[in-house]
């Protein structure tokens, strides 16, 4: 992973309500802060800390390990978070990853919920995926809707940002990749459908899905459903499709 050396100086920042372009972004909330801390303790700018927060000596003993500067100052936690429940905000420099070529993979194509992007991230963390390729153009990883949906899972894992489907295919050539449709022509049932131990599991956009052109793409599946739904919610399939593929 790419980031910047440990202690690196925040005078040069102006912290400011998120942008994309930014070169940083914030944890909102206590338990993604402590993973944030635990997990990317060399990134953390600086800790910020509400007046209402309870438990002030463990946050402050984690803090002064990793030599991390603890701020208390409730106005600009205030303006970082639209909710009125934060006390804890971390501020962290964005960094890039590399997928793991011997590991399994998810593949987002075109994602666009911060939200929903979050859960994902949760989801495979607890069933033991720690890969993640978004293909763009797709939802922030790094927005702090998304990081704050993740609970600190995203500090657990690679992700790689790919311009195209292709683009991800050219580098990680030896996974199996299987396809989550809703064409049901030319699809096979999740339950049985062969699994192998290096696989890519694609899934589209929420409102969209995949296009057709992906039937080609490998071995195309798809999860049963009554018809009376039009298709599953994209982190309910991610979910589903992951634990078939590990249990």
């Amino acid at each position: 992973m790419e980031g910047s050396d440990k202690g690196r100086p925040i005078e040069h920042i102006q912290i400011k309500p998120y942008k994309r372009e930014a070169s940083y972004s914030y944890t909102l909330g206590a338990f993604p802060t402590y993973e944030l801390i635990l997990s990317k303790p060399e990134l953390v700018y600086k800790v910020l800390m509400h007046s209402s927060y309870t438990d002030t000596d463990s946050l402050r003993t984690l803090c002064a390990r990793y030599n991390i500067p603890l701020e208390m100052n409730d106005k600009l936690i205030g303006r970082l978070s639209d909710k009125n429940n934060c006390y804890v905000a971390g501020i962290f420099e964005k960094y890039s990853c590399e997928l793991a070529k011997d590991s399994p993979h998810i593949v987002l194509v075109n994602p666009s919920n911060m939200g929903n992007l979050g859960t994902i991230l949760r989801t495979i963390v607890g069933f033991g995926i720690y890969d993640i390729a978004i293909i763009l153009p797709g939802a922030d990883i790094f927005n702090p809707k998304s990081v704050r949906a993740s609970m600190g899972a995203l500090f657990k894992l690679n992700f790689q940002l790919f311009n195209s489907y292709d683009e991800y295919r050219k580098l990680y050539s030896k996974h199996d990749v299987f396809t989550f449709m809703i064409n049901e022509e030319h699809t096979m049932n999740i339950k049985d459908c062969p699994k192998s131990k290096l696989f890519s599991l694609v899934f589209g956009n929420e409102a969209r899905g995949l296009d057709d052109s992906f039937l080609n793409a490998g071995t195309s599946i798809m999860i049963p459903q009554t018809s009376d739904v039009d298709s599953l919610n994209l982190t309910i399939a991610v979910g589903i499709g992951v634990y078939e593929f590990t249990r």
